[in-house]
């Protein structure tokens, strides 16, 4: 096992009716900025616990932060914040809002340009203005660790960053928030999440064995219940295994000790700032193709996959390409078109423009061996048309 620091300090509250400890959270006497997205939160009745659970605060609010942030919208919540003085985010929405809230917690105190941040992927260490969340949308686990994505409007780039100082205060994770939600995104929450663990997991066999059943027993729930809780989004035992499973997937513990991959995410990243595609829907769209294209590296991890997941028998080789087309059945039973060209026609160019843009960053090599190398991405990209 290879060696490893755990750091995570975020104070999870799961459960019912936990959004009524909110005022025991925030800091008293904290002036807070309120950040939400469109507005879904005033249709489902979670605004107005939030404001119920925070009488007597002094509340600035900052909605209209997109599914996909972008750099330009959060810069104008960092003005709002030091014009009005505020010391503490609480951030009330899915992972997109966490998302652009760790940004704006990194930019307010930042010295330089914060669009650096983003493109020098800068780390944050110190000096982040304290922030809390409200969880609305399970996908993500941005609601308990440190990093984010941010999609910069002006060059269509769509770049991650993080840092130690950027873990949530607390995070207040309630199931029945799901019950309002689009099947749609709920699908995509399974997705994303299922998607977070293969990118840790389906590397190459190594000595983490606990990690690796932690994983596995990741993606067998989210199998065992992303169909049922995008039908029943009201059932409390399917919503609350959903919105664990979220969170457990990219909460850090699994990725300990352990090589991990996180091409897909890279790729999928692309297709999300060219397309405006589903963050979740980007990973159905890459990830099969990116097992396929290193499938040799890949082979023994995705035969151990195969087996343990699907129970699947035979050959290395036979279980292993089966595994895929499993994952790919999964996918399809969750919502997903699994090709680009299902999402768009204008899609001839996509591999050569992605390419261009990895080679421009000086992304020579990703993955778990750095292996995905550019010629690779060409032909990934070109195999998810």
């Amino acid at each position: 096992m290879l060696n490893f620091e755990l750091y995570n300090p975020t104070n999870l509250i799961f459960g019912k009716g936990q959004i009524a400890k909110l005022s025991t959270l925030v800091p008293k006497d904290a002036k807070i900025l309120l950040a939400y997205g469109g507005g879904s939160i005033f249709k489902n009745g979670i605004y107005d616990q939030v404001i119920n659970n925070l009488k007597g605060f002094e509340i600035v609010e900052f909605g209209g932060i997109e599914p996909n942030p972008h750099f330009e919208t959060l810069m104008k919540a960092v003005d709002v914040i030091k014009a009005e003085k505020i010391d503490f985010i609480l951030a009330v929405g899915g992972g997109s809002v966490i998302d652009g809230v760790k940004f704006i917690s990194a930019a307010v105190n930042f010295e330089g340009n914060p669009i650096d941040i983003l493109q020098k992927r800068i780390l944050i260490k110190e000096n982040a203005m304290p922030f809390g969340t409200v969880l609305t949308l399970p996908a993500t686990g941005s609601e308990m660790n440190s990093g984010y994505v941010v999609t910069i409007e002006a060059t269509q780039e769509k770049l991650s960053s993080g840092g130690s100082a950027l873990f949530p205060k607390f995070s207040i994770c309630d199931p029945n928030v799901i019950a309002s939600l689009p099947k749609r995104q709920i699908q995509n929450g399974v997705v994303d999440a299922y998607t977070h663990v293969m990118e840790q997991y389906l590397t190459y066999p190594h000595e983490g064995f606990l990690q690796d059943r932690i994983a596995e027993g990741i993606l067998q729930t989210l199998i065992e219940v992303g169909p049922g809780v995008v039908e029943n989004p009201t059932d409390y035992t399917l919503a609350s295994n959903f919105m664990w499973s979220c969170t457990m997937a990219l909460n850090g513990l699994i990725q300990k000790g352990v090589p991990s991959d996180w091409a897909t995410h890279m790729i999928g990243h692309e297709l999300t700032a060219l397309y405006g595609i589903d963050h979740a829907r980007t990973l159905a769209i890459i990830g099969p193709s990116l097992y396929n294209v290193m499938f040799e590296t890949k082979k023994a991890k995705l035969a151990q996959y195969g087996r343990r997941i699907f129970n699947l028998s035979g050959s290395d080789e036979e279980v292993a390409k089966e595994a895929i087309n499993k994952t790919v059945d999964f996918f399809h039973s969750m919502g997903m078109d699994t090709k680009l060209s299902q999402y768009t026609e204008d899609y001839s160019n996509t591999a050569e423009f992605i390419v261009n843009r990895f080679d421009e960053r000086g992304w020579k090599g990703l993955g778990e061996n750095q292996l995905v190398t550019l010629d690779k991405v060409k032909s990934i990209v070109e195999l998810s048309y």
